[in-house]
């Protein structure tokens, strides 16, 4: 089965081709948030260098989040357009779950750190079980210290990836003495991996119609916070007056 990948869920902008567990290709751009001029491209490019087509493709997948707001809607609506047009299914896979699986067998926990600001991340916690990543956590968005301290009551081994890493590299290593980091090839968000835990789902029967993708936020944006504290401040400005 061929399954054609994106992730734009970071400053990351990456496109895979993989067929069965054998990746084709892949592409990936890690400098600013420029997805809308060069995802479309680079899809382009790829395929065009495999001498593929979008039909070719059995399935579309891309990550659906948590992440940036604005890099989440342009790689799913772009996956999207694709599956309409050539009428083939997608799935929509957790941007976590595709950074765990980034990490090689290892014995203890997988812990992928996405930076949410303000010392705050995106996150789950995996364990690898009968060689599947299992989830130990929900997902979740909560501060650094808060993670800390769930991880020092589990009392295993802990691996980290993701862009937070570099981030909070230095604290994490002061307040969890036994944790290790990822290298850096696996450290960020990677299509390839987005697509071999599509093509696990896909096996499982979880696809999707491509109407029904959606991204996947953990909280509210930015601005919709902000507008909703300025709605409640009118409100309190109204009965005060």
């Amino acid at each position: 089965m061929k399954v054609l990948a994106v992730d734009t869920s970071s400053s990351v902008a990456s496109v895979a081709v993989v067929d069965g567990g054998r990746v084709l290709g892949e592409y990936g751009i890690s400098q600013k948030m420029s997805h809308s001029q060069k995802l479309v491209p680079m899809i382009r490019e790829l395929l065009s260098n495999l001498e593929l087509k979008a039909a070719d493709m059995d399935l579309f997948a891309a990550s659906t989040g948590p992440g940036s707001f604005t890099g989440l809607r342009i790689g799913v609506t772009t996956v999207k357009a694709l599956a309409y047009a050539v009428q083939k299914p997608v799935v929509g896979v957790p941007t976590l779950d595709a950074l765990a699986f980034n990490v090689p067998a290892y014995d203890g926990l997988v812990c992928p750190i996405m930076d949410a600001r303000n010392r705050q991340v995106y996150t789950a916690v995996y364990r690898r079980e009968e060689g599947r990543l299992a989830k130990v956590t929900d997902y979740m968005a909560l501060d650094l210290d808060e993670l800390i301290e769930l991880l020092v009551a589990k009392g295993e081994r802990v691996v980290f990836n993701g862009d937070a890493v570099e981030l909070h590299r230095a604290y994490l290593e002061e307040k969890l003495k036994s944790c290790r980091f990822a290298p850096d090839n696996l450290l960020l968000q990677r299509a390839s991996s987005v697509a071999m835990v599509g093509l696990d789902m896909a096996n499982r029967g979880l696809i999707e119609n491509c109407f029904d993708l959606v991204p996947f936020y953990l909280r509210k944006s930015q601005a919709e916070r902000v507008r909703e504290m300025e709605g409640k401040n009118r409100v309190y400005e109204k009965y005060d007056n």
